[in-house]
């Protein structure tokens, strides 16, 4: 195992020994390929340059108590990034080689996985880009799928603790039949000008409202939303929201644990009733939220009473973290174990 100081790392990059790179050409991909170039060279005009046809991934390993690495879900990350690269018309990875990708990527820099109880993972991104050279707006004729990865601390600096997030009504995320339901830098860049303002003012997160009628939660940029009342684990429904793997997750834990699960439109007010909130993503797990302020219309709606996670949070964060760290039994099959 490397020698880094785990517990100040960021979530940020940070260089590792090899990367695993794929190509797709004369309509078939080829085999993986192993790199230690961080680089990239692309032609002036490929596509992901011009016309977003670009996808990408994240998810994570860790380092159990027992010594051993996880992947936690990694088939339904290669099942969405089909979707994505769909979504935009490019050349879908299959699902095995996206297994084999990011296993080898792994493998190959497990020293960079940092130990158990470090509060840090190894973060792992497949990236798939589409060249060539083009200047009309049509799908690129090949493709390069990369995996790499970069050992992290948490998203938000403040960890498992309550932070505020504000509503921009002036800014939209993504449209309601648009790209928001894939994982395409496209929804990145439009999200980014209130994410910049929501942290200049205080904030850890813009909460995103629907697009078209600005009546109902969409979001949280990065990560999805959900909201705990009465027992029921409350998460919003929309034609733009993109299926998180975590919140997925979280529903079959919240039923396991013998909560009521609604996937349903979120109308704003509805944020005054609930006991918790929180944003769930990979990078976050769970950011609980303090309160969210409408910048627009002057209200605050206050979550947290006393300043911390809630109770059904806090079970969810624990039961979550204990299956991918391998503390409690992987009762669903969602870990993959790596020898």
């Amino acid at each position: 195992m490397k020698n880094l100081d785990w517990s100040s790392l960021g979530f940020g990059y940070l260089k590792t020994d090899y990367n695993v790179r794929c190509y797709y050409r004369n309509g078939k991909w080829g085999e993986l390929e192993v790199s230690s170039e961080e680089t990239v060279t692309l032609h002036m005009g490929a596509t992901c340059l011009h016309y977003g046809q670009e996808a990408f991934e994240g998810l994570k390993a860790y380092r159990g108590k027992d010594g051993k690495i996880r992947l936690f879900r990694v088939e339904e990350n290669a099942k969405r990034m089909i979707r994505s690269a769909e979504g935009v018309v490019m050349a879908p990875v299959p699902e095995e080689l996206f297994i084999k990708a990011v296993k080898k990527a792994v493998e190959l820099n497990k020293d960079f996985v940092p130990p158990y109880e470090s509060g840090a993972s190894l973060y792992i991104r497949p990236l798939l880009l589409g060249l060539g050279a083009q200047v009309g707006v049509k799908p690129a004729p090949e493709y390069l799928f990369i995996v790499f990865v970069s050992p992290v601390g948490p998203y938000f600096k403040e960890g498992f603790k309550p932070t505020p997030m504000a509503i921009m009504r002036g800014y939209d995320r993504a449209a309601p039949l648009g790209t928001g339901t894939i994982k395409v830098g496209g929804n990145y860049a439009a999200g980014m000008v209130p994410t910049v303002l929501a942290h200049e003012k205080g904030y850890s997160a813009c909460l995103f409202l629907d697009a078209k009628e600005k009546k109902y939660i969409d979001e949280c940029g990065p990560a999805n939303f959900f909201g705990i009342k009465d027992n029921t684990y409350i998460t919003p429904e929309s034609t733009s929201i993109l299926p998180s793997i975590t919140n997925k997750s979280l529903m079959q834990l919240a039923e396991d644990l013998g909560l009521k699960v609604e996937r349903r439109h979120v109308p704003e007010e509805e944020l005054a009733t609930f006991e918790e909130a929180g944003a769930c993503g990979t990078a976050a797990v769970i950011s609980p939220i303090l309160r969210v302020d409408d910048l627009d219309e002057h209200k605050t709606y206050q979550i947290s009473k006393d300043g911390k996670p809630g109770p059904i949070c806090e079970k969810l964060y624990n039961k979550l973290r204990g299956i991918q760290y391998g503390d409690e039994p992987d009762t669903h099959g969602w870990v993959t174990l790596l020898d």
